[in-house]
């Protein structure tokens, strides 16, 4: 079996989420008059081509006209023990039990690992994002899965994906991307084979 180090070097990167375990994304002040994406998911188009976001469902976890930051929910990369994934991140504690599966979450930060998580589970780093799932990235939220303290329903995955000022706004123009409405059961429980298609037939519905 490939080891999750490779898993995660397989996405990209050099693997240093000792360090950046904890990183949030980037500061982009949301502004009353601003139309913002948070909390919906994106869409990839079928004219996408590019292998890194083709077929591709990003959950919006920060919208503004500064840009977005977003996670990837259905490009599953392999599943591992939470003690092996807490050890690579710099931490051995063999008492935490489970095994979950990892996603890659984009191509930015590809060795940042975060928790997208039902809103049961709240810590002072947490990220809220639409009243039913928020973000949440530090070693502790690991340990508590582990030891069955975490939130109900978890996604974990590492890196994510990011647009500058107006560049988001520039692929929707151009029907790079279509939005869909984000709930619980798309987050975590459709089979990750079926998100895509299933984000597409609910547009399909809304039009």
């Amino acid at each position: 079996m490939i080891c999750l180090r490779q898993l995660i070097l397989a996405i990209g990167g050099f693997l240093v989420a000792a360090t950046l375990l904890g990183a949030v994304p980037p500061k982009l002040e949301q502004t009353p008059e601003y139309p913002t994406l948070v909390g919906q998911l994106l869409v990839a188009s079928p004219k996408i081509e590019d292998p890194r976001f083709q077929k591709t469902v990003i959950l919006i976890v920060r919208h503004s006209k500064e840009g977005a930051f977003g996670i990837t929910i259905n490009r599953a990369i392999g599943e591992h023990s939470l003690a092996s994934l807490l050890e690579i991140l710099g931490e051995k504690n063999n008492k935490v039990d489970g095994n979950v599966q990892i996603f890659a979450g984009g191509p930015v930060q590809p060795e940042a690992a975060f928790v997208i998580h039902t809103t049961d589970y709240h810590r002072s780093e947490t990220i809220p994002i639409n009243g039913h799932v928020a973000v949440t990235s530090s070693r502790e939220v690991f340990q508590d899965i582990g030891h069955n303290k975490g939130p109900r329903k978890t996604l974990i995955a590492f890196g994510y994906a990011g647009w500058g000022p107006g560049q988001l706004e520039a692929e929707l123009a151009h029907n790079d991307w279509f939005t869909a409405m984000a709930d619980v059961v798309l987050i975590f429980e459709e089979r990750r084979e079926r998100v895509w298609d299933t984000a597409m037939e609910r547009r399909s519905r809304d039009l």
